[in-house]
């Protein structure tokens, strides 16, 4: 038994303490920061996170969330995908306003900064079209915050759903039609 196994049994037994929950992100550390990597590396700078400070605010929310009931590793790697794709969401709402003259800072947009807020408008409406989808079939939107907001390949992903990498493959595509259908209407 690992020791994100042994640290997660004895969490599902009831000892959701602050070290607990210390102990099981130290185990998973090193696969969460390489999940954050793969994602801020693969699909360029989004936002301007970067994997430390990505891992770092999703731990605060590991710890604000109250309870866990996270059953095995795929739960906590979906888990943990939802809450990365919240930090870079809300990075992203927080960096629009702040444009809009939330924080009075007089910008001059290079093409790079231009370039970075088409961007961050993108995961914008991707959102907003995820919330959409999640209430029609939750199971894409669990493999779009996985490939896309924790940059799993799609072997990772069948390997945490406990599916075949090509039910994912298929669910992956249908997921990206119905998100780019929804996000040109919006």
């Amino acid at each position: 038994m690992g020791k994100f196994t042994t640290v997660l049994a004895g969490l599902s037994a009831g000892e959701l303490q602050p070290e607990g929950l210390d102990a099981l992100f130290v185990s998973a550390y090193d696969e969460l920061k390489r999940i954050a990597h793969s994602r801020l590396e693969s699909h360029q700078p989004i936002t301007l996170l970067d994997t430390t400070a990505l891992v770092h605010e999703s731990y605060m929310r590991f710890l604000h969330a109250g309870k866990l009931d996270i059953e095995d590793r795929a739960h906590f790697i979906a888990y943990a995908a939802r809450v990365m794709r919240s930090v870079i969401v809300d990075f992203v709402r927080s960096r629009s306003t702040d444009r809009r003259g939330g924080a009075q800072v007089h910008v001059t947009f290079s093409t790079e900064h231009e370039q970075i807020a088409a961007k961050e408008a993108d995961v914008l409406r991707l959102d907003y079209a995820l919330g959409q989808l999640q209430s029609v079939d939750p199971a894409l939107v669990k493999i779009v915050e996985m490939r896309f907001f924790a940059g799993l390949s799609v072997d990772e992903v069948a390997e945490a759903l406990d599916l075949s990498p090509r039910t994912v493959f298929r669910e992956w595509q249908k997921a990206r039609l119905i998100l780019s259908d929804a996000i040109k209407d919006s």
